[in-house]
């Protein structure tokens, strides 16, 4: 596959960007032995086993990354990335059929199923490494030769990953949605403050980290519902170990913010 210099230097630097990224993360984010243990690999592997391995997945992203940008070491190293970005699609498959309510962890700690973005990302990153084993030479020299261009695809390319990636969503489409409800409230054309129906309360539940983070402990659909205040207190069946419990949420009546549910267990 024959691609322009500066096109194949920009797909270069979007795969050295996502191996780097992930694997620094794997190897170095605090956050790491959470989103193992949240991902498909513990179901895998093991709980007890599965830190160590996704420690060394990020490592080998990261020495990926390296060889990618070494020209002696380059149409090797990209077909490696095109080769582990093909065996990373076979592991998301088999980790939707295994643990579909697994999350991926390749980016983040965000918990999250896997689903089509994630499928099409791991995908488009095949064709970005196939499309790097055609740089010759210097990859700055390519990106020289046509900056403006080279510049969009990059841009580009890395904002198509942010907006295929689930795991960060919640650093640039949750504020989006947060700002588009400050503009207009979703109920403002059909009900008043003391109006809003349980199904709303429901949704903004639903969303809120608070819910989500418990979302394992939930054995039951809503159980009660009452106001109090500015607030609507929500009841669900929960269990925690051997021990069943009523999880208790709290959201605001007045306002759509996901961010200030709060959330008590109770015996």
């Amino acid at each position: 596959m024959f691609l322009p210099h500066p096109l194949a230097s920009s797909l270069l630097v979007l795969v050295v960007a996502a191996f780097t990224s992930a694997g620094a993360f794997k190897l170095f984010g605090s956050a790491a032995p959470l989103a193992a243990r949240r991902s498909a690999l513990a179901q895998v592997l093991g709980k007890a086993r599965v830190v160590p391995v996704f420690r060394g997945v990020g490592l080998i992203e990261l020495a990926l990354a390296a060889l990618l940008l070494i020209p002696a070491a380059r149409p090797g190293a990209a077909f490696l990335a095109a080769a582990w970005c093909l065996g990373m699609l076979g592991y998301l498959a088999y980790a939707r059929w295994r643990a579909p309510e697994s999350s991926c962890g390749c980016v983040s700690a965000s918990s999250g199923p896997i689903g089509p973005r994630t499928f099409t990302r791991v995908a488009l990153l095949v064709l970005a490494a196939t499309g790097a084993t055609t740089v010759d030479g210097s990859w700055t020299m390519g990106l020289g030769d046509a900056p403006v261009t080279a510049a969009l695809v990059v841009v580009a390319g890395t904002a198509l990953f942010v907006v295929l990636s689930p795991e960060l969503d919640q650093h640039w489409l949750l504020p989006l949605r947060k700002l588009r409800v400050q503009w207009r409230h979703p109920l403002g054309d059909t009900a008043t403050e003391t109006e809003a129906p349980v199904q709303a309360s429901l949704q903004q539940l639903y969303r809120s980290p608070a819910y989500q983070g418990a979302h394992d402990l939930i054995r039951s659909a809503l159980l009660d519902s009452w106001d109090e205040g500015e607030w609507r207190l929500l009841t669900f069946a929960a269990r925690t170990g051997d021990r069943s419990m009523t999880a208790v949420f709290a959201v605001p009546r007045s306002r759509h913010d996901p961010a200030e549910v709060r959330m008590a267990l109770v015996d």
